[in-house]
């Protein structure tokens, strides 16, 4: 392998990044949280840039780009975030320690400030861009191509997809309306749409080069990778922006770039509409994404595990165990069959099985064929959650504790999977109080109260009551995934 394929990766298309602060920091250095790494990826080494060659197609001369890129623009926005850190500095911890022991001389805040893009999907302002733009913002301003700008809230958000999903006050906004990313063929013309550079309302033409690309970059396995591969341009600042087909319809939300410089180089990389579609409908009515599962643990197929198997094609994904109690093994699914095709769409890989079950809810049933000895069966499976039940879970409201001094939030399965706890209640502000004196700050997750496991407003309460003396035990995680054990004294 020579060096210029050692040196090729992949990027999140993400924000461009200043660091506001009294010191010059590096982005290669900082790591505050999930931001900062997905910022990392994006890092460029100037001695490492060299000149790429690309060629492209001629455009056929009975394509017109004019319609499609005259209903997209309006409807793309700018979004720039911040994340303040008061006194903070490479980790929340020691920062916020530094500062609890030594105060902050200065009074001047800390801020990361991040540019991306994002789609109105509505005319009262609800607006999806990717999770890595708006990942642990303080602050969301949106301009829009008119110039209008607008603060945004945060609805929710699905790490293990790459989406968020923001809203704005406001009316008779211009918006897309989603198109079938199902349909969209390799070879077909799109344009992406977004804010490369703070370049704004920036219009770039490519083909659809492939379909079901997993490129291994959201980090989780729980995570459905399975994007749209173009050659439209896409760079830093076009994370969240729009992929839209020569009929100005949205099928895909710009995410990644593969590059050996982390700027464009011919791949580009769009999480499709139809899952963007569920996951946005899932915030919306519950709060969080409803994941659906098979009940399943497979392999991608292979030559040599085809003729282990004495199948006559590599076509499918073996599975190579079935979960106890899940939707599969109750349809009557088997270890060592072969899915082929789910609800009527061929099934070749572990992406298209994602792309299609990411679809569906829990309680869904989909028709699935595998193969069995060679032999074709039919089944028709119940989606389940994964606790295993066919139950909607909804976002607990953040509530306030007073003995602490912090307002907390349960933390969606998707966030614990990616921090590695199995339960926590995150901080989502903080006052004066005992937490904030010991130098907890904003992000941090609670695991452990006086070592009881902390799931709820209930447990916390609970575990409060029980504490011996003025002693307060706290353990958790921060969103750089450092484990802290905690006591305090009130």
């Amino acid at each position: 392998m020579n060096q210029r394929m050692k040196n090729f990766g992949f990027a999140l298309a993400g924000a461009s990044v200043v660091v506001i602060i009294t010191l010059i920091i590096a982005l290669s250095k900082g790591a505050e949280g999930d931001f900062n790494k997905s910022e990392e990826r994006l890092s460029v080494q100037p001695e490492r840039l060299q000149s790429y060659q690309t060629s492209y197609a001629p455009i056929p001369q009975n394509i017109n780009f004019v319609d499609a890129a005259e209903k997209t623009v309006n409807a793309v926005v700018h979004i720039r975030t911040e994340i303040n850190r008061q006194g903070a500095s490479y980790d929340d911890f020691f920062g916020s320690l530094r500062e609890y022991l030594y105060g902050n001389p200065h009074g001047n805040p800390r801020a990361l400030v991040g540019f991306g893009s994002g789609v109105v999907l509505s005319d009262d302002g609800y607006i999806v861009t990717n999770n890595h733009v708006v990942d642990g913002a303080d602050d969301i301003e949106v301009t829009f191509n008119d110039k209008r700008e607008l603060k945004a809230t945060v609805i929710g958000t699905d790490p293990t997809t790459d989406l968020a999903l923001i809203k704005v006050e406001a009316n008779d906004l211009h918006y897309l309306p989603y198109g079938n990313s199902d349909d969209v063929k390799v070879g077909e013309w799109v344009l992406a749409v977004g804010n490369p550079f703070n370049l704004t309302s920036t219009v770039t033409a490519g083909i659809v080069s492939a379909k079901a690309r997993n490129i291994n970059i959201l980090g989780s396995g729980s995570s459905i990778e399975s994007f749209i591969q173009t050659d439209a341009v896409v760079n830093r600042g076009n994370s969240g922006g729009a992929l839209v087909n020569t009929n100005g319809e949205l099928v895909g939300i710009n995410a990644a770039i593969a590059s050996h410089t982390g700027v464009y180089e011919g791949y580009s990389f769009a999480i499709p509409s139809n899952i963007v579609h569920k996951v946005v409908d899932d915030l919306i009515r519950f709060g969080e994404p409803q994941r659906a599962f098979l009940g399943v643990e497979i392999r991608e197929m292979t030559p040599d595990l085809a003729d282990e198997l004495g199948q006559d094609n590599v076509n499918g994904v073996y599975i190579a165990r079935v979960v106890e109690n899940g939707g599969a093994a109750e349809s009557g699914i088997e270890s060592g069959d072969v899915i082929t095709v789910v609800d009527g769409t061929g099934v070749n890989s572990l992406s298209q099985l994602l792309e299609v079950v990411g679809q569906h809810r829990p309680g869904d049933q989909v028709d699935v064929e595998v193969l069995r000895k060679n032999k074709r069966k039919s089944f028709s499976v119940t989606l389940k959650n994964q606790d295993g039940t066919t139950e909607v879970k909804k976002r607990e409201e953040v509530f306030f504790n007073d003995q602490l001094g912090v307002s907390l939030e349960r933390v969606n399965s998707s966030d614990m999977n990616k921090l590695g706890i199995g339960n926590g209640l995150r901080v989502t502000n903080i006052q004066d109080g005992v937490l904030k004196r010991g130098g907890i700050s904003k992000g941090f997750v609670i695991t452990y109260v006086n070592g009881q496991k902390i799931s709820s407003k209930g447990d916390l309460e609970d575990a409060l009551a029980n504490k011996r003396g003025k002693t307060i035990q706290v353990q958790g995680v921060y969103p750089n995934g450092m484990k802290i054990s905690f006591e305090f004294f009130e």
